[in-house]
């Protein structure tokens, strides 16, 4: 089944309520939300009937608010944010998800790279933050958001990733940071300012795992589960079956997909 004909939810930033579409291919345009996840994630928007209040109290609404005022300059309605938009309750729905997801990021309009570890230049966010870069107190390079699992098929699946500081101060995007974020991923800047994808998909099955090597994700399978979409290959996600179990069937979709023998270079 094509990863693009599974259905989504998107939140409507103007009402605040999750829509839910048949395809990616049906969906209007949207954003996609990039970010670590931290201790106090949403686990259902309808925890919160009275949204607009909870909004700010906490990091991790206080990201979907800021994902929200970005729409909204950008004359935008719908985003999709991973810790909303997926009934994680559903294990058939959530394995459905992770093997879209590269794809869902793919046909995303732009994606915001939220880190919430760069601090700007100044103590309190201002009102025009969104738009304005402040050189941050914390390096681009030490964020944490370099260091995680899932933001690797993030940071490439994109037609464009534009990154923010914790308060929403606007950064850069990938294309003119290109050169900055391969010194840290080890990524190649041709990959990274290719929309096509084509270099991505000539390069070797060793180089494209290595690029995840020092990443760490909360879940051991994830490790797994994450690189997925990086090769083009789906499987069913089995939490505690173990990294070692599911890194193997990983290797075993790609070469089956892919009989590229690099594969074998890697440990």
């Amino acid at each position: 089944v094509s990863t693009s004909s599974l259905a989504m939810r998107l939140l409507n930033v103007d009402t605040l309520r999750l829509e839910f579409f048949h395809s990616a291919d049906e969906a209007p345009p949207y954003a996609i939300l990039s970010h670590r996840w931290e201790d106090d994630e949403p686990a259902s928007i309808r925890s919160h009937p009275h949204l607009r209040r909870a909004l700010s109290k906490e990091i991790g609404w206080y990201k979907v608010e800021g994902a929200c005022w970005a729409m909204k300059h950008l004359d935008m309605t719908y985003v999709w944010i991973d810790t909303l938009c997926i009934d994680k309750s559903s294990s058939a729905e959530l394995s459905e998800s992770i093997n879209s997801m590269f794809s869902w990021y793919q046909k995303a309009t732009l994606c915001f790279a939220y880190l919430s570890d760069l601090e700007p230049g100044i103590d309190q966010p201002s009102q025009d933050a969104l738009w304005k870069y402040r050189p941050g107190k914390s390096l681009f390079e030490d964020s944490q958001w370099f260091k995680r699992g899932w933001t690797l098929q993030e940071l490439i699946a994109p037609t464009e990733v534009w990154f923010f500081d914790r308060y929403w101060g606007y950064v850069g995007s990938r294309s003119s940071l290109a050169e900055r974020i391969a010194q840290i991923t080890n990524i190649s800047s041709l990959v990274l300012t290719d929309p096509s994808h084509a270099r991505l998909w000539s390069t070797s099955v060793a180089a494209r795992l290595s690029w995840a090597a020092k990443r760490t994700t909360t879940r051991l399978e994830d490790r797994a589960y994450s690189l997925c979409g990086l090769f083009g290959v789906n499987m069913s996600t089995i939490y505690g079956e173990g990294e070692a179990t599911a890194f193997f069937r990983l290797q075993t979709e790609i070469f089956q997909a892919n009989p590229d023998h690099t594969i074998f270079a890697w440990d």
